[in-house]
């Protein structure tokens, strides 16, 4: 007789990140030879701002094909559209600045959590000196989520949930969840601050602006969408939370996570020591340092890039003369060099959303592009429709454009001149047009492969976009009923 084998683990069906990607290259490429490019003109506010001119749309004279080679600076080709994606950008955004972003502060966490503190830190957190859970240990993620949230909503989060998804996501799924609960209630969570936001620097105070509102006005309504969407986001993840620690193989996660959930845990005997303090209480003075420089310095990518290597240099040296896990320099090397490679995957797919949009002809509002055809078309269809279904369609068109578009002041400039006014004609009021940007905006970079911060975090809880997009649709859906309902709500009340 002989002793039957397990069958073997069923083979994914589902098409990788990389292959959805090139097929949306294919799609732009068509989309080039029959869709007519067009542009708007482009003028200056009073505070130096490059705004769209309402109207002013005017359209190629044919369409423009993207090369079937490689294109130039003006349109990327199909050959060459992921290294125009790779190279396109500056310091200070994609895909350079957040390539070199990802792969110095990938490296520097790749550090921090070789120490093991981490680990350490949150066993302690869930778990007494016997290693039985403590009660109210599911707890922790929705707090975080409402943590996050709040970030989202003050400060604009977004790039920055990418080094807590670094420390959070080990520990989270040593602890009995998963991948999927860190990126919930760390990045998840940001976005649904940032679109619910009342005084989101980024993107609210920019669209009011525009908008001829005053800045922060709207305050009531907002705060009481932040609190709604906010506590149903936390109740969600508390409910799922606990469903994945009392039954982890539910998880769409499950087979992704087994290489960080079955490594060799972290020795926890004896809780914290020392040198897990001195780490600890270093990495809480490099987040208020990004905080402090975030908010008052206006630190962006490099400079913060520049302050996790310190943070990850200082800890290397506290990990070498305290001993902690017996690393050696060339240990610490080494994790740097482990925690650079998992990045590089989210940047070749940010890469490649980028190259979509370069062969699009780019998202500058006064070049010809495809996007800008797009937009035009949105707005015209929106006008035709009566004022209630004018609002949700403002709110429709923002989401769809935020699949291209992600940076939040790039489509505030870019939209809010246009739907202003055409809030205006249709009985909209510009407040509730704004709000629909806001919801739109917000929303859906949790789903757009294009989103920098989403990949980012993405690779940091070495979580694969295909993976999450299964996971995400229902809870977006949700959102977007929940959205739709309070941009309707908006325009009942005349929300100004």
């Amino acid at each position: 007789m002989t002793t039957p084998t397990a069958p073997p683990p069923p083979v994914s069906r589902t098409p990788d990140a990389y292959l959805i990607l090139l097929a949306l290259a294919l799609i732009a490429f068509a989309a080039t030879w029959f869709v007519t490019p067009g542009r708007f003109a482009v003028a200056e506010n009073a505070d130096g701002r490059s705004l769209v001119v309402a109207g002013s749309y005017e359209a190629a004279p044919a369409p423009r094909p993207a090369p079937l080679l490689f294109g130039d600076a003006e349109q990327a080709g199909l050959a060459g559209f992921l290294f125009e994606g790779l190279v396109s950008g500056d310091r200070n955004g994609a895909t350079i600045g957040l390539l070199a972003f990802l792969l110095i502060t990938g490296g520097a966490f790749g550090v921090i959590l070789r120490t093991g503190s981490m680990e350490r830190a949150l066993h302690a957190a869930l778990y007494d000196k016997s290693g039985a859970p403590k009660p109210g240990n599911d707890a922790l993620p929705a707090l975080l989520f409402v943590a996050f949230s709040l970030g989202g909503a003050v400060f604009g989060m977004g790039e920055e949930a990418i080094v807590f998804v670094l420390i959070v996501t080990p520990a989270l799924i040593r602890s009995g969840y998963d991948s999927i609960t860190a990126v919930v209630c760390t990045y998840a969570a940001t976005q649904i601050g940032f679109a619910t936001s009342w005084m989101n620097p980024f993107s609210l105070i920019i669209a009011q602006g525009i908008s001829d509102l005053p800045t922060l006005s709207g305050l009531w309504f907002r705060v009481a969408c932040w609190a709604v969407f906010t506590g149903l986001g936390a109740l969600f993840l508390w409910r799922y939370a606990r469903g994945i620690r009392l039954k982890p193989e539910r998880s769409l996660a499950y087979a992704s996570d087994a290489k960080t959930r079955d490594a060799a845990p972290t020795a926890v005997d004896g809780g914290l020591r020392f040198g897990d303090w001195v780490v600890l209480l270093s990495v809480a003075a490099a987040i208020g340092w990004v905080a402090w420089g975030v908010t008052t310095q206006q630190y962006y990518l490099p400079e913060i890039a520049g302050q996790f290597l310190v943070l990850g240099i200082g800890v290397g040296v506290v990990a070498r003369l305290l001993g902690l896990n017996g690393l050696t320099g060339n240990d610490l090397v080494e994790a740097f060099r482990q925690g650079a490679m998992q990045m590089v995957p989210a940047a070749l797919v940010i890469a490649a959303a980028k190259g979509v949009v370069a062969m699009l002809g780019g998202d500058d509002p006064d070049a010809y592009t495809v996007l800008n055809t797009a937009l035009n078309g949105a707005a015209g269809f929106t006008a035709m429709l009566p004022d209630w279904a004018a609002a949700w369609g403002m709110l429709a068109v923002q989401s769809v454009l935020n699949l291209a578009i992600v940076s939040g002041s790039g489509q505030a400039a870019l939209t809010m001149p246009l739907m202003a006014p055409l809030a205006d004609l249709s009985g909209v009021t510009r407040q509730t047009a704004v709000l629909a940007f806001q919801f739109g905006d917000g929303f859906t970079n949790m789903i757009t492969p294009a989103s920098a911060a989403l990949m980012g975090c993405l690779a940091a809880a070495k979580l694969d976009w295909v993976t999450w997009l299964r996971f995400v649709w229902k809870p977006m859906a949700a959102l977007m009923v929940l959205s739709s309902a309070a941009v309707l709500l908006a325009h009942a009340i005349g929300y100004s």
